[in-house]
């Protein structure tokens, strides 16, 4: 164990990783301030150094093999493997991460992604795993399902009242489909993946939306520990666009030219007021790798000193693998060597923070 690192608390079980289960949050509660006070842990607001830990999706539906969209990676143990590293990183230097922020993938049901949305010439769904070009839309192989057309308006509308706006744009049929023409060609026109049809998925108030138990456990004692509260941040609620980055959609206007919705500057906000960032969660090629590649734009446009701050856990992390159907793994690492040759830093969790490149502990 290197200097400055805690030792592992016992109510940790790294075989348990890919349970579902209760977390006992009393309990928790009062082994983590009695943790703190036998390692001698100060407060988050007493650090020198102040270090983030960003977790992407690490949720059930992402990470638990029988869920909805497992990322097993092409060993078929990525997730589990993942957060099972992710956990221990976050005991060990409990000391030393100021304050996480655990994301959210965030659904319902009718959303352009999901297999209701769309039909074909005899009113079938896309199997999942079907991917959309801009031909198929354009030739007619599918189309929008007018029956969803209602559901769709209504909830615009009642996102539009929330925020004290008008609805963005129409939502009849004929306007989603011009919707859709739109959004394929310009995925396509951005070097974006093309639109694929997932399972449902991260669905808003059931069990694989929320955070994986064990990641979430270690979370609770490191809030409870350090008295810091974990910054929840929800995204992917939009029915019509995906939403695989944090800070903005894959599609931001619609066929008008009108936004779909905004974008976040919360993480630039996170570089601008932590000496380090860390980056980890699911899946590497898909919302992590998107996330920080509009993290880099930002960034670069705002300072470009400020990617240096940016440290990605590359075996916290793992690609989308459908064995036989799609594998994301090249990708993934492209994008990695990408980031890492625009000045961010790759580093593993099981490194001592000690050792990562350009980081200076308190």
């Amino acid at each position: 164990m290197a200097a400055g690192e805690l030792p592992l608390p016992p109510h940790f079980d790294p075989s348990a990783v890919a349970s579902v289960r209760r977390v006992p949050y009393q309990e928790l509660a009062a082994a983590a301030t009695d943790w703190a006070a036998s390692h001698r842990i100060p407060l988050a607001c007493e650090d020198s150094r102040r270090i983030c830990l960003i977790a992407v999706d690490v949720q059930n539906t992402f990470c638990i093999p029988e869920f909805e969209l497992y990322v097993g990676g092409r060993s078929g143990m990525g997730a589990v493997d993942d957060n099972r590293r992710l956990c221990a990183f976050i005991y060990r230097n409990m000391a030393r991460l100021t304050r996480i922020v655990p994301t959210l993938d965030t659904h319902r049901a009718m959303q352009i992604f999901h297999p209701i949305f769309l039909i074909d010439a005899h009113g079938g769904h896309p199997p999942p795993f079907t991917t959309i070009a801009a031909e198929d839309v354009a030739s007619g192989r599918w189309r929008v399902n007018p029956a969803v057309a209602p559901e769709i308006a209504r909830k615009l509308a009642e996102d539009a009242r929330g925020d004290g706006a008008e609805a963005s744009s129409p939502t009849d049929p004929d306007y989603l489909q011009r919707h859709l023409e739109h959004y394929t060609r310009a995925l396509a026109e951005r070097g974006k993946f093309a639109l694929t049809v997932w399972p449902y998925h991260s669905m808003l108030g059931g069990i694989g939306h929320a955070l994986v138990a064990a990641v979430e456990e270690a979370i609770f004692f490191h809030g409870m520990a350090r008295v810091s509260q974990p910054e929840f941040h929800v995204k992917g609620g939009h029915p019509l666009t995906e939403h695989y980055s944090v800070l903005g959609p894959e599609v931001a206007s619609g066929p008008d030219g009108r936004a779909l919705t905004g974008r976040s500057g919360m993480f630039l906000e996170l570089a601008k007021a932590f000496d380090a960032v860390i980056i980890a969660g699911q899946a590497k090629s898909h919302c992590v790798a998107w996330t920080i590649a509009d993290l880099l734009a930002e960034l670069t446009a705002h300072d470009d000193s400020l990617v240096r701050r940016i440290y990605l856990l590359e075996d916290c992390a793992s690609p989308v693998v459908i064995p036989g159907v799609v594998d994301y793994s090249d990708e993934a690492d492209a994008a990695f060597r990408r980031f890492a040759e625009a000045g961010m830093h790759v580093v593993r969790s099981t490194e001592p923070m000690e050792r990562w490149p350009g980081l200076t502990l308190g």
